[in-house]
């Protein structure tokens, strides 16, 4: 896949948000906007971020869980003009979806981080280990809620710093890479 070109096709976060997502299903991604927030440490490690990252999200107006993700990947490339995040609906972009099965399914969110040449670095989704950790311990529970995460609660809070850590991973593949390095001069 040109994932340079399918990069360019895709919907900031707000433009996602207002093609796919019904009145209903919009409260719900601004309830829990509005209720997330970094850290001063989190937000000093986004300000310290060098390289580009793009990062292609595939998601779903209407999944809870990417209800509960999505807007944390925005609050991030807020924080920092490094992050170019581009979103896709998994239904209208089938060769993404593809191109992004997790474990055989076409799972929303998948997000893929991109170097700023277009390099594949990382792939990430549905969920994170925290999420995964009460899952495991919920087993009766349906596989996809369609609610919000209660805002503060300690699972909030581990999921934004799971995506964060993942985040990090990257801008530092990105930074110590020597081909970037090069071609940067640090």
């Amino acid at each position: 896949m040109d994932y340079a070109a399918k990069f360019e096709q895709g919907l900031d976060y707000q433009s996602f948000l207002e093609k796919y997502a019904t009145p209903e299903q919009l409260d719900k991604w601004d309830q829990f906007s509005a209720v997330i927030s970094l850290t001063d440490s989190q937000k000093e490690l986004l300000s310290g971020f060098v390289r580009e990252m793009k990062v292609i999200v595939m998601a779903g107006a209407w999944c809870g869980d990417c209800v509960n993700q999505c807007p944390i990947f925005h609050l991030f490339a807020q924080a920092t003009d490094k992050i170019q995040l581009r979103f896709f609906d998994r239904d209208d972009n089938p060769d993404l979806a593809e191109e992004l099965t997790t474990c055989g399914g076409a799972r929303v969110p998948a997000v893929l981080f991109l170097s700023e040449d277009n390099f594949v670095c990382g792939r990430a989704g549905d969920r994170t280990l925290s999420k995964y950790r009460v899952l495991v311990n919920q087993l009766d529970g349906a596989a996809c809620s369609s609610g919000l995460a209660i805002p503060g609660d300690q699972l909030t809070l581990d999921v934004i710093q799971d995506w964060l850590d993942e985040f990090e991973r990257i801008q530092w593949m990105l930074r110590t890479s020597g081909r970037l390095r090069k071609l940067h001069n640090d």
